[in-house]
């Protein structure tokens, strides 16, 4: 009884303190399913289910809205590293990630999870989030949650120059020996401008392939259009693709062919994977 009693004093001073609180606020932080409850387009609706589950009727570029401001104002998610929506059963209609209007990833039909990577980006003020579908559908969310950055990028540079996509019209080649320290896990990243010289102009793509094919990588292979593209964001600047071990072994046979739509690509970098630890104590000595 004395055992019991003590135990639950502690609980009782743990929670007066804030403990428990602060764990569940940590939680709450993480998981954002809640905070979608709006749609940009009138004419569709979302259902929050009991299980907690979100029934999403869609409309062509409508938008599952959520608001992630705290206290009215935006947030920073520089110690996050991305956002994820899980999907209850695989999706019948293409859906895309929209992060404060700038930070856009795609996903093809039938898939169950979608990232939207923050590599590179500005995410110091955000203020909502989007799942938009390109066409009318129902798309069932189990949960969208954020990733806290463990890692850091080490970037080697493989490739530099001016290539202007414009209308498909240029693209350049990275060789395979540029690919020798690659490994599966590691990053491909893209510095780039959207071309905006157009004003018809109201989307943006990449495509990349192994050098000498028409297939295309797999570690993009979910963002991918029907015609094997990746579309970015009007504000985006960086563009980045987790290469898979057969990715790893092409490339290292063929290099890599890159063109697109209407961006400006300046540079283009091998990024390995570093421990976030690591780093920081390294950075400390």
């Amino acid at each position: 009884m004395r055992k019991i009693l003590i135990l639950f004093m502690a609980t009782v001073v743990l929670a007066g303190c804030g403990y428990f609180k602060s764990r569940q606020t940590d939680q709450d932080k993480l998981n954002l399913t809640s905070r979608f409850k709006t749609t940009w387009n009138i004419h569709e609706y979302a259902e929050h289910n009991g299980d907690g589950t979100i029934t999403y009727h869609a409309l062509p570029w409508g938008g599952l809205v959520g608001s992630v401001k705290e206290h009215n104002l935006p947030v920073d998610w520089s110690e996050y590293e991305s956002i994820s929506f899980e999907f209850a059963e695989p999706t019948k209609v293409a859906t895309q990630i929209l992060v404060a209007s700038k930070l856009l990833t795609g996903g093809k039909r039938g898939i169950t999870k979608l990232t939207c990577n923050f590599d590179g980006q500005d995410v110091t003020s955000i203020s909502d989030v989007a799942l938009q579908a390109a066409s009318e559908g129902i798309v069932k969310v189990k949960r969208v949650y954020l990733t806290p950055a463990t890692s850091y990028w080490k970037p080697d540079s493989i490739w530099g120059g001016q290539c202007a996509f414009g209308n498909w019209t240029n693209g350049f080649v990275i060789k395979s020996e540029n690919f020798a320290r690659a490994k599966a896990g590691d990053k491909l990243e893209f510095l780039f401008t959207t071309d905006k010289s157009n004003p018809e102009v109201k989307y943006w793509l990449f495509k990349t392939i192994y050098n000498g094919t028409d297939k295309t990588l797999q570690g993009n292979q979910t963002e991918l259009n029907q015609w094997g593209c990746a579309s970015v964001g009007e504000r985006s600047t960086v563009y980045r693709i987790v290469l898979t071990a057969d990715d790893v072994v092409n490339l290292q046979k063929t290099g890599l062919f890159v063109n697109g739509y209407y961006n400006i690509v300046t540079r283009c970098n091998l990024l390995r994977k570093m421990p976030k630890v690591a780093t920081e104590q390294q950075a400390s000595l």
